[in-house]
C-alpha cells in the first residue's frame, strides 16, 4: 500500500495527481511533488467522498481514487433508469457500458442490478512515469472494461513482483510483443498498453484499427503481450524504489561504471542484463562483456552467472515454451532501427518482413552489431524456432525517453504492431 502526505514525491505522487484532477478536484500540474495544492485537492477529495479530511493518502482514500487509474467504477441500477440514462449521468457512452457488462447484450438491464461502469479516461497514460503498480492497475482496468481481454501471470521478478502479461483474440496463430527487457528503456511499457487499449476498442466497436479489421485479427490470432519484463529495474529508475530503501543502496553499490543513477539503470535489481541473459551466444556475450569490464552484476551489460540466471529472462523463456508464437516483437529504445537477424539464421520471410515494418513506421532496418548480437531474447527465439523475431529500437535521444515522444513512438509504430497481427492472422 501506498502511504503519501505533504512533502512526498515521485512517480506515486504523479499518479495520484492524475487520479485527482480526472475527479475534478486538482487543477494544477502534475509534477510529483505533494505540496499545498495537492493536499488541498485530496482534503476535497475525501470531504466529497465521506473520508476523514487529514490531507494524507492512506488505503481508504487510495481505494476510492483508484477507479480513476483503472478506469472503471460499478453503480447499481435504479427505478427509471436505463443504459442511455446511465451513460450521460456517467459521462461514458451506452457502448462502452455493454462492452463492459456482456450480460446485458441477452438480459435486459433491471433495477438492482449491479453493472461496471467505464469512466472516460485514457488508461494507457502517457502523462506521468510507470511503476510496476502503475501496470498493475491499468491491466486490471483493461480486462474488466474489455472482459475479451485475458490477464496471466508467467512467473516473478527477484522482488517477487508478479510478471503479468495480456491474452487478446480467439485465434490459433499466436504473436508475442514484450517491452522492458531494460530499465531505462520503460517507455516502451506505455507503448505496448496504449497498443492494447486502441486494439481493444476497435474490437468492441467493430472498426479498424490503422488499415485493418480488428475483429477479424481478434479471431484469427492469439496474440500474447508481455508489458513489463523488468518491473523492479523499472521502478528503481522511476522512482517506486527510492533512496531510503535497502534496495536503493544495494543497487547503486553496484554502480562500479559510474552511469548516470538510477536513470541510467538497465538491469535487472541484482545487476543482470536480461537482454544478455538468454542461451544463444551466451559465451560469446559473455566474452565480450568480460573484455569490456562488465565481469560483475553491474547496471548494464553484465550477462549473469549463467544463461537465464535470472527469474524474468527465465519466466520469458518458459512463458515462449509453453506457447507457439509464430513471430515476436522486443521493444526496446531507442535508435528507430529494426534489428531483425540473428548468426547465420534466416527465417523465411524475415528480411522481407522487417522491410515491411520499416515502410509501415520509417525505421531504418539493419542487421544486429556483433558487439551486441548474442544473448539477447530475439537472438534465442530465433536461433530456437528459425521463425521471424526482431527488436525494435523505438524512438531517439537518451534513455531513459522522455514522454514527450510517447505520442511520435506511438503513431510511428502502430503500423508496426497492428502490421504484425494482420501477417499473422494470414499465415
Amino acid at each position: 500500500m501506498i502511504f503519501l502526505k505533504l512533502g512526498s514525491t515521485g512517480p506515486y505522487v504523479e499518479m495520484i495527481q492524475l487520479a485527482l484532477r480526472r475527479s475534478g478536484e486538482l487543477t494544477g500540474n502534475i509534477d510529483g511533488i505533494f505540496g499545498k495544492e495537492t493536499e488541498n485537492a485530496l482534503i476535497l477529495f475525501q470531504k466529497r467522498n465521506g473520508l476523514e479530511t487529514d490531507g494524507i493518502l492512506g488505503k481508504n482514500s487510495f481505494d476510492r481514487l483508484k477507479k480513476f487509474i483503472t478506469g472503471y467504477s460499478y453503480t447499481t441500477v435504479l427505478q427509471g433508469q436505463d443504459i442511455k440514462s446511465i451513460a450521460e449521468q456517467f459521462n461514458t457512452s451506452e457502448s462502452a457500458i455493454l462492452t463492459a457488462n456482456p450480460r446485458l447484450k441477452d438480459n435486459p438491464i433491471a433495477v438492482g442490478m449491479k453493472i461496471v461502469i467505464p469512466l472516460n479516461v485514457t488508461l494507457a497514460t502517457s502523462e506521468i512515469r510507470y511503476t510496476s503498480l502503475l501496470v498493475s492497475l491499468i491491466c486490471e482496468g483493461l480486462i474488466v472494461r474489455y472482459p475479451f481481454i485475458n490477464r496471466f501471470t508467467y512467473g516473478r521478478s527477484v522482488m517477487g513482483k508478479s510478471l503479468n502479461g495480456l491474452q487478446i483474440g480467439n485465434g490459433k496463430k499466436q504473436l508475442m510483443f514484450n517491452a522492458s527487457h531494460h530499465a531505462n528503456e520503460w517507455i516502451t511499457t506505455p507503448l505496448l498498453l496504449r497498443f492494447a487499449e486502441v486494439y481493444a476498442k476497435a474490437i468492441s466497436e467493430g472498426k479498424s484499427i490503422d488499415v485493418y479489421d480488428a475483429k477479424k485479427l481478434f479471431n484469427n490470432v492469439n496474440l500474447h503481450i508481455l508489458p513489463l519484463v523488468n518491473p523492479d529495474g523499472v521502478d528503481l529508475v522511476t522512482g517506486a524504489i527510492n533512496e531510503s530503501e535497502i534496495t536503493y543502496e544495494q543497487a547503486e553499490k553496484l554502480n562500479y561504471i559510474n552511469i548516470p543513477f538510477p536513470s541510467g539503470w538497465k538491469a535487472n535489481i541484482l545487476g543482470t542484463d536480461l537482454n544478455l541473459n538468454y542461451p544463444a551466444g551466451w559465451e560469446e556475450a559473455r566474452k565480450i562483456k568480460f573484455e569490456q569490464g562488465f565481469t560483475r552484476p553491474a547496471p548494464r551489460d553484465y550477462v549473469g552467472s549463467f544463461p537465464l540466471s535470472a527469474p524474468e529472462s527465465r519466466a520469458v523463456y518458459e512463458q515462449t515454451l509453453k506457447n507457439n508464437y509464430l513471430m515476436t516483437l522486443s521493444y526496446h529504445t531507442q535508435g528507430k532501427t529494426i534489428y531483425w537477424k540473428y548468426a547465420d539464421f534466416l527465417p523465411k520471410y524475415s528480411e522481407e518482413i522487417a522491410r515491411f515494418f520499416s515502410e509501415q513506421s520509417g525505421y531504418t532496418y539493419e542487421e544486429t552489431p556483433a558487439s551486441s548480437g548474442n544473448a539477447g531474447y530475439k537472438d534465442w527465439f530465433i536461433k530456437r524456432y528459425d521463425r521471424p523475431g526482431y527488436t525494435i529500437e523505438a524512438g531517439l535521444g537518451t534513455n531513459p525517453l522522455p514522454l514527450t515522444q510517447f505520442n511520435e513512438i506511438f503513431k510511428d509504430n502502430l503500423g508496426i504492431l497492428a502490421g504484425a497481427l494482420a501477417i499473422i492472422a494470414n499465415a
